[in-house]
């Protein structure tokens, strides 16, 4: 009896879902053919690393599955305290009980790229999502840390939902009636902390990209107006711009 080409069970494999996989696998399990048996190792590589990974953003839950109690639940992250320019973005998302997004993590763990997939699906399966900002102004008026709650509590206020509760990363946001569980490094260890913190970073950099086009010559697109040598010697250079922080900056100038 003539045998299938590997590449047809190659094309068996792509098309099977989980339980097909488990036949093919029985199927071709004593087939020698080098070809074969790497396809099946491959597929089984694939099957344990997903495995790995659900098992993780399980682990992930646990803060969400300790409020539980409390409905909808927030989680609340920023990015940008940091930069010598642009503003401080606060996230905020809600994320439905059951919701599945693979790979979701601290977004400092990330590739850029890895992020603007994740902050696409983040959006598509959230309940609700808020961002707030914080100028460089605003930053020099009230300082960076006053900002960032300002930041935050306006992207509670843009959510469109009413939370129950609100995982932090690791700060009590003052002002906020809302109910608040501060966790250390909570973009880490929360899948909606993590969720804000995607959210917070991919839209302060592409801010910071559009600066980029607006103002050349500081490379905001590439060091994203954190305190680069590139940048610095930028600013010295060419002078600061209205999307620094001239509190952050001054010692640079003088």
């Amino acid at each position: 009896m003539n045998r299938k080409s590997i590449s047809q069970i190659k094309a068996e494999f792509r098309k099977a879902d989980a339980a097909q996989r488990e036949r093919l696998y029985e199927t071709y399990c004593s087939d020698e053919r080098r070809g074969v048996q790497n396809l099946i190792s491959a597929y089984r590589k694939k099957e344990e690393a997903l495995q790995k990974e659900r098992m993780r953003l399980e682990a992930m839950r646990s803060f969400e599955r300790k409020y539980s109690v409390y409905g909808l639940i927030c989680g609340i992250d920023e990015a940008g305290r940091g930069p010598l320019a642009g503003p401080v973005v606060a996230g905020a998302v809600i994320l439905p009980e059951d919701c599945e997004i693979l790979y979701l993590n601290d977004s400092k763990k990330l590739s850029p790229a890895k992020r603007e997939l994740l902050y696409d699906e983040i959006m598509e399966k959230a309940e609700a999502v808020g961002v707030g900002m914080a100028s460089p102004a605003r930053i020099d008026e009230i300082n960076i840390l006053q900002a960032t709650y300002e930041a935050m509590r306006e992207a509670i206020g843009n959510l469109g939902a009413s939370p129950q509760l609100l995982l932090n990363d690791a700060v009590t946001i003052p002002g906020v009636s809302i109910p608040q569980a501060p966790i250390i490094r909570g973009d880490a260890k929360s899948v909606s902390v993590a969720a804000a913190s995607i959210i917070a970073k991919v839209t302060r950099d592409r801010l910071m990209v559009r600066y980029d086009e607006l103002l050349p010559g500081y490379g905001f697109a590439q060091h994203k107006g954190y305190g680069s040598k590139e940048h610095i010697e930028a600013i010295r250079r060419l002078g600061p711009t209205p999307v620094h922080r001239q509190t952050f900056i001054k010692k640079f100038l003088a």
